[in-house]
């Protein structure tokens, strides 16, 4: 049941990320407004992607909320370094564009940033998609989530017990007869 939801989902979630990719084709980048306008789009399309997954209950079916260490760890770095991309991109030469493209020269990335500039698409829905990573689920309101089924253990049968069986007794010497004792110690020593 929960592959068919997430199937429609996923399928729902790519034709409105389709959809918005094909909406790019109709604005202009020539000016600035419409470069971001154009790329903001494509990081919408790649959070589509994500969202239909997280709404389609490919986590745990609640309300969504979103994890402070994906956000930090994860979305983070790829804001900053995806972000320094798309300034760089940019059609005018203004503060932000002149600025970043300086600074990667001096850094010595800008063959890199340079290179990636012919991937901006990608770029912003790698953005959008991982923005949507950061979003999780607890599950329904009112309800714990299960805890993970232990391991089935089968039980270990005990060898069978050797019967227990008394020690051996210790062997003492033959105890002689009292009489025998006193007549040895009345035979003369010779």
């Amino acid at each position: 049941m929960i592959g068919t939801v997430r199937g429609v989902f996923t399928l729902a979630g790519a034709g409105i990320a389709g959809l918005l990719i094909w909406l790019t084709t109709q604005i202009g980048t020539g000016t600035t407004g419409g470069y971001w306008e154009v790329y903001g789009i494509f990081a919408a399309a790649g959070l589509t992607m994500a969202l239909s997954q997280l709404f389609g209950g490919w986590t745990k079916w609640g309300w969504p909320r979103i994890s402070a260490g994906v956000l930090l760890i994860g979305f983070l770095p790829v804001l900053v370094v995806g972000g320094w991309i798309l300034l760089a991109g940019q059609p005018d030469a203004n503060w932000f564009q002149r600025h970043v493209v300086s600074w990667s020269g001096h850094a010595g990335i800008d063959g890199l940033v340079n290179d990636l500039r012919e991937q901006l698409a990608v770029i912003a829905f790698g953005i959008g998609l991982v923005l949507g990573f950061t979003f999780d689920t607890k599950g329904p309101r009112g309800t714990v989530a299960p805890e993970p089924a232990a391991e089935a253990v089968e039980p270990v049968e005990a060898p069978p017990a050797e019967p227990v069986s008394e020690p051996p007794p210790v062997m003492q010497p033959p105890a002689e007869a009292p009489a025998a004792e006193a007549e040895r110690e009345r035979e003369p020593a010779v």
